[in-house]
Formats: structure tokens, C-alpha cells, sequence
């Protein structure tokens, strides 16, 4: 919200939108994780919410280091930008910890009860 209070144009509705989503994603996320942490504070495990949480956030990132880039335009590109930077890790994260393909069949099997291939 920082970002774009700062260097977004105010009447651009449609970036507006944007970013209004981005929040409503990241706390999306952030209730998501809480019913893991608390589940295993519990004594719990954390199972296949674990993988849903995985893809959540590793696809979140990267709309979100988009989002960024979008707002700031040519200043994101440049050398030293900690926020092209991070865009350009965030395209991993869908493939560390396990690709969020294999994540998904964990979720298909484990929570939707779905047949392997």
C-alpha cells in the first residue's frame, strides 16, 4: 500500500483495483497460515494445508513483485532495484519446496480425496 501511495497515480482506477486485490490476497494468505501455525501449535501437523499454503504464496509473490514493478514502471528496471530484484527471485518460488504442480496433486489426493494419475 506504501508503494502505491507513494508513486501511483491516484485516479488510475484500474491500478487501484490492483493493489485493493493484492491486499485481499496477502490477507488471504496471512489467515491461511495462521490456521497452520495454530494447528501446529497445537501439536498438530501441518499435512496438505501446508501444500496449499505453499502454492498460495509462491504464486501471490510473484503477482505481488509484478504489482510493484507496475507501479514504479522504468524505476523498478533499474541496476540496483531491490524490487526487480525480488521479482526475479519470486519466479522461483513456484518451483522450490517442491513445484507447485507436485504441490497440487498432494492437495487433490490428500484434501479432494481425487484419484492418482
Amino acid at each position: 500500500m506504501a508503494l502505491w501511495r507513494e508513486h501511483a497515480d491516484p485516479s488510475d482506477t484500474e491500478l487501484r483495483d490492483a493493489v485493493t486485490q493484492a491486499w485481499i490476497d496477502t490477507e488471504a494468505y496471512r489467515l491461511q497460515t495462521l490456521g497452520v501455525v495454530t494447528t501446529l501449535s497445537k501439536g498438530g501437523h501441518a499435512g496438505p494445508e501446508a501444500s496449499m499454503v505453499k502454492i498460495f504464496w509462491s504464486e501471490l509473490d510473484v503477482r505481488l513483485h509484478e504489482l510493484a514493478m507496475r507501479i514504479l514502471g522504468p524505476r523498478a528496471e533499474v541496476a540496483d532495484s531491490s524490487w526487480a530484484k525480488g521479482w526475479q527471485f519470486s519466479l522461483s518460488g513456484p518451483i522450490y519446496a517442491g513445484t507447485n504442480e507436485i504441490q497440487r496433486n498432494v492437495v487433490a489426493e490428500r484434501v479432494l480425496g481425487l484419484p492418482r494419475k
